[in-house]
């Protein structure tokens, strides 16, 4: 059976105006891409194609509305950013539990548009079909929620959004596309932030933030295109030990590709992410000094776990905002209620990956605090 892909199947079936035609490129290399290298399922082909669909559909309706729509600029980000598996999602949800940060939800990618007012039947109905593709989601990919835990409401990573100009990891972390996944590392990112502001200000026609709260380890490599978006944006940076964050993203992309490919290349995925992240801390390690040392704080893993109260207090600290009792008192209970979560322990090892421990630290050893 052929699971092939067709670009003018994808483009004839999404109603309205796409814009600008930066997606136009990436569009083709992911599909040529997919085609020959990925070695998609039948089912994989499927997702492929919904994903691709749906992140389309999405943008020609945010380019409706800022098209029809006079918007002003976003309120001031904060980006959370480290290697995938360094505490970035549990700083992420601890920081959301005040009232002034506001992140975009899970649904809220999948079907921003049109705006719905909370507990209108049209929420329900987005909900209800964000909530049907995340239990066809956990069948097609059993074990995913160990590594990447997700709901409906549950805050959500920039990587789907940047999704809306074709430039984005999701593609990678479904598939074998190297020739994707390396356009997307030499490409002109601009576009992805882009579309990712006009997400934001499409958002915050129903509700403004006094922040936003962003996170994606992916934008360690995008500093100055998030500059040249935000330049008041604020920086978080968690950083933990490569070799324990490096076999943890290989583990969590051979757990999502099972679900989309007939097979997969353990030693292929411990290679292409290694150099994958060192790349992109290569990148960061030259621009990192174009941020103002009053916009940006290193957080260490450790110091985090040990503890995310006093590390939370310190980043407020840092950036001069308040923390109050109402909010201290919220991070509390999550931290308890956190605590109290005992998951199924993901086992994995370096060496599965055809790494090991010393090749990583060797490869990264300068993704330390800077």
């Amino acid at each position: 059976m052929d699971n092939s892909l067709n670009i003018n199947n994808i483009l004839s079936s999404i109603r309205g105006n796409l814009g600008e035609d930066d997606y136009l490129e990436p569009l083709e290399i992911l599909i040529d891409s997919l085609n020959k290298e990925a070695n998609l399922s039948f089912f994989g082909s499927l997702g492929a194609k919904f994903q691709i669909l749906n992140h389309l559909k999405t943008r020609a309706k945010v380019f409706d509305y800022i098209s029809s729509n006079s918007l002003e600029e976003p309120s001031p980000p904060i980006f959370v950013m480290g290697l995938p598996r360094s505490g970035t999602t549990h700083l992420f949800n601890l920081l959301n539990q005040d009232d002034s940060h506001r992140s975009s939800l899970f649904w809220e990618i999948m079907y921003p548009l049109p705006l719905s007012p909370k507990g209108s039947f049209a929420r329900r109905k987005e909900l209800l079909k964000v909530k049907l593709i995340l239990y066809f989601k956990n069948k097609v990919i059993p074990g995913l929620n160990e590594l990447h835990y997700m709901e409906a409401t549950s805050p959500e990573e920039c990587l789907l959004i940047k999704a809306l100009s074709l430039r984005s990891l999701v593609y990678v972390y479904m598939a074998n596309v190297p020739s994707y996944q390396a356009y997307i590392q030499k490409s002109n990112s601009l576009p992805a932030f882009v579309w990712h502001k006009r997400f934001l200000q499409c958002l915050e026609a129903q509700e403004k933030p006094k922040r936003w709260l962003l996170k994606d380890p992916g934008h360690l490599e995008h500093i100055p295109e998030i500059l040249k978006t935000y330049p008041d944006a604020r920086f978080i940076h968690i950083y933990r030990d490569p070799s324990e964050t490096i076999p943890s993203i290989c583990s969590l992309t051979s757990t999502v590709r099972s679900g989309f490919s007939n097979s997969s290349d353990k030693s292929l995925i411990g290679s292409q992410t290694l150099e994958f992240w060192k790349n992109v801390l290569n990148k960061y390690s030259s621009n990192r000094d174009n941020i103002d040392p009053s916009k940006i704080i290193d957080i260490s893993y450790e110091d985090l776990i040990k503890n995310p109260l006093g590390e939370a207090k310190k980043i407020y600290s840092h950036f001069n905002f308040d923390l109050d009792i109402q909010t201290e008192n919220s991070m509390v209970s999550y931290l308890a209620q956190s605590k109290g979560d005992h998951k199924r322990k993901h086992i994995y090892s370096p060496e599965e990956f055809g790494l090991s421990k010393e090749i990583i630290q060797n490869e990264l050893s300068f993704s330390t605090k800077t």
